[in-house]
């Protein structure tokens, strides 16, 4: 099956069916987060190093960089973001606008092969960024709506995925090197939202071949007990077949089931990972030194 391969300068990430699954870091970005926003645009990335360091401590294996701040300059902010995240942590990265001159200005500073995050399909974005991502050798998401916005319609999702697929390999860029985003909607305000996503992973593992990712925050939004809601979701998508997510790996909600499902699909290897996560440190110290638990 389909491995997408992507790199920082000394750490390569593969994304791929049969793999464990990919977390990518969502916190680095100042949309909906002002504080982090103002000191962004007054040149204090402080903020941004911290989230970097918390979220590959509690397990990212990427993390996603978005600089979009209205009114500031895009290009440079991601630029600058981008190597000082590389500057502190070696997993590899996924550079996210909307502006192709921010994901050239990100690209330009990137050591290794990074995730584009991202394109559309629509035609004018398709023109300007897969030449782009070809010319970098880079991997790139690809979001299911195009000129007539986010359909209600999963197949009608499928075909802009598809015709992304395609458009790609006109430019050179195999399958491998694109990661479809099928579009999580807030199951609050459509209920069918998950069943669709269900439905458009498996269509997309199945006939296209590719990895697919997911803003999986996005389905919990305005509900209580979001972190629950997102972890039952993304296991469920795993089971159908999601390889990746941009989420939050320091809600341990979202984190578990994300470890969890990797151990139920054997796709955690002796559930190595899970151990290591979840083992009594109290138990190993007393091992380590020869002792044995009193009980209570």
């Amino acid at each position: 099956m389909t491995d997408t391969v992507v790199s920082s300068a000394t750490k390569e990430v593969v994304i791929g069916f049969n793999r464990p699954f990919v977390m990518i870091g969502e916190r680095i970005n100042p949309t909906g987060r002002r504080l982090l926003a103002e000191e962004m645009r007054d040149g204090d990335f402080s903020r941004v190093e911290a989230d970097a360091l918390a979220q590959t401590t509690a397990g990212a294996h990427m993390l996603d960089v978005n600089a979009g701040i209205p009114l500031a300059d895009e290009p440079a902010l991601l630029a600058q973001a981008v190597k000082l995240v590389q500057s502190v942590t070696d997993v590899p990265l996924s550079i996210d606008s909307s502006i192709v001159e921010a994901l050239e200005a990100g690209i330009a500073v990137y050591e290794g092969k990074p995730l584009i995050n991202s394109v559309t399909g629509e035609e004018e974005v398709l023109e300007r960024v897969l030449p782009l991502v070809a010319r970098h050798g880079a991997a790139v998401v690809a979001i299911s709506n195009d000129e007539t916005g986010i359909s209600e319609d999963p197949d009608v999702r499928f075909e802009v995925a598809r015709k992304i697929v395609n458009r790609a390999a006109d430019h050179g860029i195999p399958a491998c090197d694109v990661v479809v985003d099928p579009l999580v909607m807030p199951i609050g305000a459509m209920g069918t939202a998950g069943r669709q996503v269900f439905q458009l992973v498996r269509r997309l593992s199945a006939e296209l071949g590719v990895n697919t990712t997911c803003g999986a925050s996005n389905v919990s939004f305005g509900l209580p007990a979001r972190h629950m809601i997102t972890g039952t979701f993304l296991s469920m998508a795993m089971g159908a077949g999601l390889t990746s997510a941009i989420m939050n790996p320091m809600h341990p909600e979202v984190k578990n089931a994300v470890m969890a499902a990797d151990v139920l699909a054997g796709n955690d290897r002796d559930c190595a990972a899970w151990i290591a996560e979840h083992r009594d440190p109290e138990t190993v110290g007393l091992r380590r030194r020869g002792g044995r638990r009193r009980s209570a």
